[in-house]
């Protein structure tokens, strides 16, 4: 009988290469679709907003060539600032927040039995799959000067003597936007986090229970550098989802009162689709991209530095 060869020495068959080339010409013609709407609807308006951030782009004349006034401009525009400000604001409170939240919850109901679990995920995912603008009504009906609900439990308790105009006071307007928020942001990094820990290695965790550690001290030293890879993720889509916020300004305060819940997202509309100031927007437009890839890569820099 003849002696089988290893493994390593069976050699595979050589493909042609007009196999080759016939495999990998069919490959781009399955990504054509996606690489034409990429490149039409997300490269391509890329560049033009950095190159017509270089011009004084307005409707109804010529472009003109200002190089960087368009930046200049935007670093005296004191509601621009006033908006940076803002937006800081709400990435500041609703990141940690949302983050701690889902975290909580998910440790509290990830070893549910199946169905309590899954019910707990559907509630706190449901305002994320509702459509924006549902969301918008049933919270601008709870804020409503005269008849909502937080005014009526406010007077109720003896908090408030009498109704507070909740989004046109710019003592309360940016907080209401951000409880908003942080309600329609926690579905899903709960789902995310239920997941992660699931797949945390139940071993780890019975040794060091057996090993006389607490619950602390096995979510610490256990859980959470296993779900670190989630954590970032979750910070990063959250980061730029709330310098994004766009549809709650629009649809309850427009920017008011008095630009006290502008943000950059809303003022770059104000001022390219309602001024049609193309250039001074797309300026905005591209600070904010930068902003959002320095924060990003410096969480991306904390999380590698942790693990």
């Amino acid at each position: 009988m003849t002696a089988k060869m290893p493994q390593s020495q069976v050699k595979k068959p050589l493909r042609s290469r007009t196999l080759v080339l016939r495999e990998t010409f069919a490959s781009y013609m399955f990504l054509l679709p996606s690489l034409i709407f990429f490149i039409g609807f997300v490269i391509y308006p890329m560049v033009m907003c950095i190159f017509t951030s270089f011009f004084d782009s307005t409707m109804g004349r010529e472009d003109i060539f200002i190089g960087l006034g368009n930046y200049v401009e935007l670093f005296h525009d004191s509601v621009f600032l006033g908006a940076l400000k803002n937006t800081f604001i709400i990435v500041i409170v609703s990141v940690p927040v949302t983050c701690i939240f889902s975290l909580w919850v998910s440790s509290v109901i990830y070893d549910l039995k199946g169905w309590a679990c899954s019910l707990f995920r559907c509630i706190f995912y449901l305002p994320v799959v509702t459509g924006s603008v549902a969301v918008t009504v049933v919270w601008k009906w709870m804020f409503n000067n005269y008849y909502g609900i937080f005014n009526y439990i406010g007077r109720g308790m003896g908090l408030i003597d009498k109704n507070i105009n909740w989004l046109a006071d710019p003592r309360f307007a940016l907080a209401c936007i951000i409880l908003i928020l942080l309600t329609t942001s926690v579905g899903q990094p709960i789902v995310l986090y239920v997941s992660a820990l699931n797949n945390v290695d139940q071993s780890l965790v019975e040794a060091a229970e057996v090993d006389g550690a607490n619950k602390f001290q096995v979510f610490w030293k256990i859980k959470w550098p296993q779900i670190m890879p989630t954590t970032l993720y979750i910070l990063v889509i959250t980061t730029i989802n709330s310098f994004q916020c766009f549809a709650l300004i629009q649809l309850l305060t427009s920017g008011g009162p008095n630009h006290a819940t502008d943000t950059v997202m809303y003022y770059i509309y104000y001022e390219a689709f309602k001024l049609y100031r193309y250039g001074y927007g797309n300026a905005m437009g591209v600070i904010l991209a930068l902003v959002i890839a320095v924060l990003s890569a410096v969480q991306f820099k904390l999380a590698k530095s942790n693990e």
